[in-house]
């Protein structure tokens, strides 16, 4: 049976959305009255005939503080795969601290494909994978061995798992031909303006891949994956120069000869996803948000247009075109071009010398490009996605203390004329996190296909279950409607395990798996010898990052 959306909130019972301050991030709260309903869709397409029903009924779970993955009555998860698990004959194995999942069927099967899955980062559990105490360890003296640097670059990066549903649960194939990891020890080809010059030390290929956060796919069928934090591994690992990291890297995982490509034409900064579209110019168009406090949400514009029929060929697309910073109070994009942007010329450092003397600074230097050229400070810009109905671009900003915004916001943007290629554009805020909406820090986006929202939490583990997240137990995945008369309230449907955030929510084509990744469980920990989570084997067992396939829908 489908339920509409009033029946689902009436179902679920009333809950609030309200509108905040982008500036202050202080919700406009009114007490027992809903707000969601002025969100305002008469500018963004969605007319109410329109709305699809409802495809997943569910009873909302309360929050909790379990170490468990906690999901409503009638679903079930299966553990998939678990650091250090098998995923080819030549034995290579899953990394670390997975975020990203991306799905991708084997002729056209919807349970039986290839699962790309992001390896961020190790922290204060790198003892597990490398042996190297980093909870004792003086952080003044890097006293890691050529190994343990070995074996901590190892662990990041991305794996190509083949995956497979039978009998009703789905598993990894540990001897899969597809199987294979691009780590921070695999070489990588960069493309574009900074491909070769000397901003990059004259490098045209780098080795490695790191800091992958969250990610994309492309039309063609590949892969994009975001290097985020990169900064701290290569301080740890003793690497050279910065400059190679940074950037969003294309992999083929269904070919697993291919080399991968960091496209510097997206620009250098934390990224923490793509979201691809096609404009109405037939330009394709990739968001990206870059996730730091005070930095910026950036779009890519093609100079040429995508073919279908070029297939793979279109990767072309993503090494030449137009990188743009937005600027939020004039609703203007504003080209990050070298050539065409006069501020970019004159800019300098507090020396008086030249910031830039060329496109290819500009891409390694984004932020300062963009700080340059007046784009506006964002309160973490983390996710970015693209409405399936409508076009609109929502986007997750965590929280920025500094500015007071603690519990985070999810804004949606609608291009003007409804062309993504557009250079000005208009917003609101859709929807705030806080007590009043029962969800605070919004991180990872997806969307299915009758567009409603669906939002994983990342909550800090030092902050998690404390002070003013108390409430909100452990982090979440929250379904958010995005239309119609219940649009902007939050019902939760997973909870994760203790020190634990999920993240890469992504659906099978027929929506009924999704699949999770659960990272750094029993992250925070005092001391290894008193570990704060088990999951997922339970017992004593260490916990392990793994991504799960939810099940039920």
């Amino acid at each position: 049976m489908e339920m509409n959306r009033r029946q689902f909130l009436t179902y679920l019972g009333t809950g609030t959305a309200a509108l905040a301050s982008l500036a202050t991030g202080i919700p406009a709260f009114a007490a027992e009255r809903t707000l969601s309903g002025k969100t305002a869709d008469h500018l963004f397409g969605m007319e109410e005939d329109k709305r699809k029903p409802i495809k997943v009924k569910f009873k909302p779970i309360q929050a909790t503080n379990r170490d468990e993955l906690v999901l409503p009555q009638g679903y079930k998860y299966d553990v998939i795969a678990s650091y250090g698990d098998k995923i080819n004959e030549k034995g290579d194995t899953f990394g670390f601290n997975n975020d990203f999942t991306c799905f991708l069927p084997i002729d056209g099967n919807h349970e039986h494909g290839l699962l790309w899955v992001n390896h961020e980062y190790v922290g204060e559990l790198e003892y597990y994978v490398t042996g190297y105490d980093a909870l004792n360890a003086d952080p003044k003296n890097n006293m890691r061995t050529k190994a343990q640097i070995e074996k901590y670059l190892y662990s990041l990066g991305g794996s190509v798992i083949e995956v497979k549903k039978e009998k009703g649960t789905w598993r990894l194939i540990p001897d899969s031909k597809y199987g294979r990891r691009v780590s921070g020890l695999t070489k990588h080809k960069l493309t574009g303006a900074a491909a070769g010059h000397s901003a990059v030390g004259g490098a045209h290929e780098v080795i490695g891949t790191f800091a992958n956060c969250s990610g994309g796919a492309t039309l063609w069928n590949t892969i994009l994956s975001c290097e985020e934090n990169f900064d701290s591994v290569v301080a740890d690992t003793k690497l050279k120069d910065a400059t190679h990291y940074g950037w969003v890297v294309e992999v083929d995982p269904f070919d697993p000869n291919s080399v991968p490509k960091k496209h510097t034409a997206l620009g250098r900064f934390s990224h923490e996803n793509t979201a691809m579209t096609i404009a109405s110019t037939g330009q394709l168009v990739v968001y990206m948000g870059d996730d730091a406090n005070d930095q910026y949400v950036y779009k890519y514009v093609s100079k040429n247009a995508y073919s279908k029929k070029a297939g793979k060929a279109n990767t072309k697309l993503l090494e030449e075109g137009t990188l743009y910073v937005a600027n939020f109070s004039k609703g203007k994009w504003i080209a990050l071009d070298y050539i065409r942007n006069e501020a970019l010329q004159t800019a300098k450092d507090a020396s008086g010398k030249a910031l830039f003397t060329s496109q290819a600074d500009v891409l390694v230097n984004c932020r300062d490009a963009a700080k340059a050229v007046g784009a506006t400070p964002m309160d973490r810009p983390e996710d970015v996605e693209v409405h399936p109905l409508d076009g609109s671009v929502f986007i997750a900003l965590t929280n920025n203390s500094k500015h007071g915004n603690f519990y985070g916001q999810i804004v949606r943007l609608l291009e003007k004329d409804h062309n993504h290629a557009a250079q000005e554009f208009t917003f609101e805020i859709f929807a705030t996190g806080g007590p009043q909406s029962g969800f605070a820090a919004p991180d990872n986006l997806a969307f299915d296909s009758a567009g409603n929202l669906w939002v994983v939490t990342d909550i800090s583990s030092s902050s998690m279950n404390s002070g003013i997240y108390k409430s909100f137990g452990n982090n979440g995945l929250f379904f958010i409607p995005t239309s119609g008369a219940d649009k902007g309230a939050a019902a939760q449907f997973a909870s994760a395990p203790i020190g634990a955030e999920m993240t890469g929510p992504w659906f099978t084509p027929d929506e009924k798996t999704l699949f999770l990744a659960v990272q750094h469980p029993g992250e925070n920990l005092a001391s290894y010898a008193e570990p704060t989570s088990h999951w997922p084997k339970g017992g004593n067992a260490i916990a392990l990052p793994s991504v799960v396939a939810i099940t039920g829908f």
